[in-house]
Order: C-alpha cells, then structure tokens, then sequence
C-alpha cells in the first residue's frame, strides 16, 4: 500500500513533465470578464465543474479505460478516448488534450511502460489511465487523484489571475476534500455514457480563450 501511494503522489506531483501548469481551462476568460474575482466564486464554480462539468465524464471513463488496458483492448481504448475528446467543445482545450496525452505517455515510456506499436496517441484522460494501470493503482484512487488534479491546477491557475492568495487557494482546497472524495466514489462506479456535461459555461469561457487580446495561458 505505501508503494502504491507514493506512486500516486508522483502522479499527481506539479512536477509531472506534463504541462499542466500553461492551462487554465477557461478561466483566464472568466477572470478578464469580471465574472469570477475572488475565492467564493472560484468554488462556486469549481464545485459546478465537480457537479456537472465534462471534467466528471472523464473520470467516470477512468475505470473502464484501466480494464480495458489490462486486456489490452486497445481498438476500444481509442474508441472511448476518441468520443471523450469529442465532449471537449474549444479546439485550444482539444489541443491541451493531445498535448499532456501525449507528454505522459512518452515520460512513461521512458520510466519503461511504452505503448504497443499498434497503440495511437492518447489524450488525457486514457494516457491517465494508462499511468494508473502501469502503475498498478487502484481504480477509485485514480479518479480522485484525477480530480484533485484538475481543481489544484484551477486554483494554481486562480492564484496567478485573480489573484487568489497563496493561502486562501490552500484553504479552498482543504474545503473542496470532502467533496473531491465523494465524487471520486460516485463516479469510479458510474457509467460515462449515462452522463452529459452541463458546463455550458466553461464551454462557453474555453471558446473564448483564443479571442482574448492578451493571455498568460494556453487555454
């Protein structure tokens, strides 16, 4: 078990060679906009990501990506990498995808779990998959470290935009725990496909990324 945890720290560690820290999903729009200036409407709106978001389809297909790899289905890997790339409206959110699909799955081949030559490029969430598989952890310990992912790239994102304090962003990550934890058991035993994103708005603020006259992020 301590093995297994410290991989999952190394997984979810800013220093995975991932890219992660360029990205801010939309956010950088809102900010710009007036919509979002401080620490209770940065949770407002990550707890309606962590509800409803396309962020929660991703992690409900986490599980079944990581079987799927242990039987090396790999035409039905990229199948269900394919349409949840496909739940991602903005081309610069699709383009964030491929980019940190790809980054780790090359650091995973170099750390010695390459993909089968027959493999295609994976984005996110099934390389993702593929680093829990190769790892040999846990489904439900991937998908909450998935989610516990993206919310602190968020607030790491909102420290630099808003700007959020280093501590506040500190205190809304220990208040978002309790739910980051019951959504990671929720959603390691749901079916992706019976789920639909409601996040018209990060849709919306991900499509304007590419319009604004200045940026510090790439999405």
């Amino acid at each position: 078990m301590s093995l297994q945890r410290l991989r999952l720290y190394q997984l979810v560690s800013p220093a995975l060679p991932v890219g992660a820290f360029s990205y801010a999903e939309g956010l950088e729009v809102l900010v710009q906009s007036g919509r979002l200036g401080d620490a209770t409407a940065l949770r407002t709106w990550l707890e309606a990501e962590l509800a409803r978001g396309a962020l929660c389809i991703e992690a409900a297909a986490l599980p079944g990506l990581m079987r799927l790899l242990a039987q090396d289905d790999w035409a039905a890997v990229t199948d269900l990498d394919h349409w949840l790339l496909a739940q991602r409206e903005a081309p610069e959110l699709r383009a964030q995808q491929r980019q940190m699909g790809w980054s780790l799955q090359q650091l995973l081949a170099d750390l010695g779990w390459p993909l089968p030559a027959a493999a295609t490029r994976l984005a996110w969430p099934a390389a993702f998959a593929h680093a829990g598989h190769s790892l040999e952890l846990p489904a439900e310990a991937v998908v909450e470290a998935y989610l516990h992912g993206w919310v602190a790239n968020q607030v790491s994102a909102a420290v630099r935009l808003v700007p959020l304090g280093p501590t506040e962003a500190q205190k809304l990550l220990l208040a978002l725990g309790p739910l980051l934890s019951a959504r990671a058991q929720q959603l390691a035993l749901t079916d992706p496909h019976s789920l639909w994103s409601g996040g018209i708005g990060a849709g919306l603020a991900q499509l304007g990324q590419g319009e604004l006259y200045s940026r510090l992020f790439r999405s």
